[in-house]
């Protein structure tokens, strides 16, 4: 099962090399792994994509606890979540096959960012199912590369009840 980590970090040179190290140590395969700062330049957020059921992914929470710069660690897989990815993908185009390519890519939202005489590139930003399903429509015309940035992801703000807010307001 694909389990969502969110780390919060403290924004120092190492920590995410200390992290692999620790991965690599307990044997825990990651399919994705995304860092940048937050809106605080102090810390960072690590978003995990790891593949492993709930006892696995308790032990790695338990062992990056452990980690001195590590602050927080929330498992994301069982509340509601936004998650996303992007998707840059090469793309071999002829005269023929360009109106076809062009038409496939509006459903997704995607666009072509690049144009080339034998190839188009095309982004897509959106959860991992959408972009993989692109990605095989996409197949049959030769893809030539792939670049991913893999999933990011924060868990959705809470909602008030109707109720909650109606007593707020009297």
């Amino acid at each position: 099962m694909r389990r969502i980590i969110s780390v919060l970090v403290n924004n120092t040179s190492g920590v995410l090399a200390r992290m692999a190290g620790l991965f690599a140590r307990r044997g825990f395969n990651i399919e994705s792994l995304t860092v940048s700062p937050t809106e605080d330049q102090s810390l960072s957020r690590i978003t995990l994509v790891v593949v492993g059921d709930k006892k696995i992914t308790e032990q790695m929470i338990k062992q990056l606890y452990k980690q001195i710069d590590v602050l927080k660690v929330t498992d994301l897989t069982e509340d509601p979540v936004i998650a996303r990815e992007l998707v840059l993908i090469k793309v071999a185009v002829n005269h023929q096959n360009r109106p076809e390519i062009n038409h496939l890519v509006e459903p997704f939202r995607a666009t072509i960012i690049d144009v080339g005489r034998e190839s188009v590139t095309i982004q897509s930003t959106g959860d991992t199912e959408k972009n993989e399903a692109l990605i095989e429509l996409l197949r049959p015309f030769g893809i030539k590369e792939i670049a991913r940035t893999g999933v990011t992801a924060m868990a959705r703000s809470q909602k008030k009840s109707l109720q909650t807010v109606h007593l707020m307001n009297i």
